[in-house]
């Protein structure tokens, strides 16, 4: 079954937040890495402005839930709003829930990254339900996931 967190995401303060929730929450980054370590997408360098941005970061705030978040930059960040400053984040246990899931969701919806494998060693996709809704839905393929320090 899948399990659902919170995805928040930030223009440039992520660090900061991040910082605090682990300050009242307690406990460990599992990952935080920033825009400057991603690989080149598409052949573009990331611009210098963002590479020190929040990539990705995850704290566990408890046994069942973790928070995570990003920064955003580049064209995307003219459209962060409060409001639409969150994702509700799934997990799949498998390759087709995630398909399954993501095709149900985003019907009627737009699609703003379609589902396929990343560099990180996951099957991931993002889209803006037919309710305004943002949805991240993620598949941790175990035989793809590069292991993080």
């Amino acid at each position: 079954m899948a399990t659902v967190n919170v995805y928040l995401t930030f223009n440039g303060d992520c660090r900061p937040a991040f910082e605090f929730y682990k300050s009242v929450f307690g406990g460990e980054f599992p990952y935080m890495g920033t825009f400057g370590e991603m690989p080149p997408q598409d052949g573009k360098e990331t611009p210098e402005e963002d590479k020190d941005k929040i990539m990705h970061v995850s704290l566990p705030i408890s046994k069942e839930t973790m928070l995570m978040g990003s920064d955003t930059g580049g064209e995307w960040s003219s459209n962060l709003k409060v409001g639409n400053n969150f994702s509700v984040s799934i997990n799949a246990d498998s390759k087709e829930e995630a398909d399954k899931l993501f095709n149900g969701l985003s019907e009627g919806g737009q699609v703003t990254m379609p589902l396929a494998d990343t560099f990180w060693g996951a099957y991931f996709g993002m889209f803006t339900d037919k309710f305004s809704i943002n949805w991240m839905v993620n598949y941790d393929d175990p035989a793809k996931m590069q292991q993080h320090p």
